[in-house]
């Protein structure tokens, strides 16, 4: 049994690794999160501490170190908001743990090359919740693309999951916590494709705005039209009428890819091929992070040659 701390217990994702680490056998001793909205550990590890001030929660992480009697942390999860994961991943390493982090990981890829010299100069790694790779379609749908030679696939992408006004308000509104519309929601589909597809060659930019996000991508193996949005108007008719508020597809050579169920699971068995000395670490994350991180410093283009049909019904 791990014994586990946790940063940002009153985070959306939260849940989801306290879920993770309990699934697992392990043990959350300590919680941190400024606000105070955490009865949900009540669910999952009501013995653990709470703290509301970092100065606090990083003093007992370091008694549990430096005792002898006690056991120290083992690992620290990281569910802060995005642009401070590099800081409390750092905090980690410097008190002698191993970090899991909700991706995105960091915001850029520079913040990789200095947590990969913290993880030599520590002898502690840092590992991303990088889910989507391990989901049985995928895994299945790679080995396909894998055994298919040098044959380039056509894909589409459309990912629309509304968000109310809320959303603006919060840190996940300001592209300089978050990272914008591409890397807070599409981080995991970019390492999806990198995963599936290999190293990106064009990354094109056409159309930005703080709730929506669209361009084009070819990767070694694959042309990529995809479409992000926060707004709920860009849901198709069928799915306003059904009252659903996410849709989410993926298609290869016009053939869609279902992975919409199997994902209630996916972070505890995560967390599972960590505790069994596997997991996604620094350089898995890379390619996602540096495909974001361009995204959000380019300029749009003209719509010319390959762009998302979506685009269309912005433009009339």
């Amino acid at each position: 049994m791990y014994n586990f701390a946790l940063i940002g217990a009153a985070g959306y994702i939260a849940p989801r690794h306290m879920a993770a680490i309990r699934d697992t056998k392990n043990n959350l001793i300590a919680a941190y999160d400024k606000f105070d909205s955490v009865g949900i550990l009540d669910s999952f590890f009501p013995e653990s501490h709470f703290f509301i001030e970092f100065e606090r929660f990083d003093r007992y992480v370091d008694k549990l170190r430096r005792d002898p009697g006690k056991k120290a942390i083992d690992y620290i999860s990281v569910c802060s908001p995005n642009y401070l994961h590099d800081s409390h991943i750092r905090f980690g390493l410097r008190s002698g743990c191993d970090v899991i982090c909700e991706k995105p990981i960091v915001l850029n890829p520079w913040n990789i090359d200095g947590l990969l010299q913290m993880e030599k100069e520590t002898g502690k790694k840092v590992y991303s919740i990088l889910q989507l790779r391990i989901h049985p379609v995928i895994k299945a749908l790679r080995e396909k693309i894998l055994n298919s030679g040098n044959k380039m696939f056509d894909v589409e992408l459309t990912y629309v999951t509304s968000r109310g006004k809320w959303y603006m308000q919060s840190w996940k509104g300001d592209s300089n916590k978050s990272g914008g519309i591409a890397t807070n929601i599409g981080v995991h589909f970019f390492d999806l494709l990198s995963y599936l597809f290999g190293e990106v060659k064009i990354n094109r930019l056409y159309h930005s705005s703080s709730e929506k996000v669209s361009g084009y991508l070819e990767y070694s193996h694959a042309r990529v039209k995809w479409f992000l949005s926060v707004d709920c108007n860009d849901l198709p008719e069928e799915q306003k009428k059904a009252g659903k508020r996410v849709f989410r597809s993926m298609t290869i050579d016009k053939e869609e890819i279902e992975f919409s169920e199997g994902f209630t699971d996916l972070h505890t068995r995560v967390y599972a091929e960590i505790m069994q000395g596997n997991g996604f670490g620094l350089e898995d994350a890379r390619p996602a992070i540096a495909t974001v991180a361009e995204i959000r410093n380019l300029t749009p283009a003209a719509l010319t040659g390959d762009y998302h049909p979506y685009l269309m019904k912005l433009k009339s």
